[in-house]
């Protein structure tokens, strides 16, 4: 089922000589950061390495942290974790390449490169589509759909008719192509309503693409203050924080949305990278494990 309308490179930062990481949790007992920096800076320090080869690795990123600095006021970013985790190699003149993106409160896999030759390739692979990626969802509402192709062109919303948030993207015919395969795993019901886990999986790699298409075909993404309702939500957040007006109207603090998946070409062949549901989410949906291989 196809529901129509009426990509990038690598972001680089250096490092390098390989040496092996074992997966696990990394945890910092103390903070020292100002009080509104305490849960990135924990967040920052509880980033999980997933899997690794000789030169890359792949880390669950806990919603609310930065994947990279966006600007030089001190917040915690993944970025800054992975220095602490890699110091020998960053000291040894080695390469960090930050590969795939997320945004602040999107959690799950990041895809990283140690060396140069391996940053060159994984963005040739990123800039030909060849690594794939795959998101669960919380969304509102029961599909009709139990799969389909979101086909549905993307434009910021400024460029086209009036807009209260500068970033806010919408579906437009101007727009650029946009295409979002999408899946529903499991429906449930809660006191507020019912709702869904959906699989996404981008086509495409437009800005807020899979909320904006959620929100498109009807069922936007629990927590989204920009695409899940009153477009003043996002406005009043900034505003004042997170309050028990908006945590009745979102439902939870974040986006929920979690990249659950990576395949891509690493020269040992293709290779699957899968983590499981970020626990927050897992909690609302009562559900642990949503993104193991499907």
């Amino acid at each position: 089922m196809a529901l129509a309308a009426p990509t990038g490179g690598a972001q680089g930062v250096h490092f390098g000589l390989w040496r092996e990481i074992n997966p696990g949790i990394m945890e910092e007992g103390d903070h020292s950061a100002e009080e509104g920096f305490v849960s990135a800076r924990r967040a920052q320090d509880a980033f999980r390495v997933e899997a690794e080869g000789r030169d890359w690795i792949a880390v669950d990123k806990p919603a609310g942290l930065l994947t990279h600095p966006t600007r030089p006021d001190g917040a915690p970013t993944l970025w800054n974790g992975l220095r602490n985790l890699l110091a020998y190699e960053l000291a040894n003149r080695g390469q960090l390449s930050i590969i795939t993106r997320l945004d602040r409160e999107t959690s799950g896999l990041v895809l990283l490169a140690l060396t140069r030759e391996r940053a060159r390739a994984f963005g040739l692979a990123m800039h030909a589509g060849r690594i794939a990626k795959e998101y669960i969802a919380v969304v509102r509402g029961w599909p009709e759909w139990s799969e389909a192709t979101i086909d549905a062109p993307i434009i910021r919303q400024g460029e086209v008719r009036a807009s209260l948030v500068w970033l806010r993207r919408c579906v437009d015919s101007r727009g650029a192509k946009a295409s979002t395969r999408v899946r529903v795993e499991r429906y449930f019901e809660r006191r507020e309503g019912p709702f869904a886990l959906v699989r996404a999986t981008p086509l495409s790699g437009r800005t807020h693409q899979i909320r904006v298409h959620l929100a498109h075909a009807g069922h936007p993404v629990v927590g989204d203050k920009i695409y899940g309702g009153r477009e003043t939500a996002y406005l009043e957040f900034i505003e004042t924080g997170w309050t028990p007006v908006l945590a009745a109207e979102l439902l939870l603090p974040r986006h929920a949305l979690h990249a659950c998946a990576l395949e891509f070409e690493c020269g040992e062949g293709m290779r699957r990278v899968d983590c499981g549901l970020a626990g927050d989410l897992a909690d609302f949906s009562g559900m642990q494990g949503a993104c193991g291989k499907g």
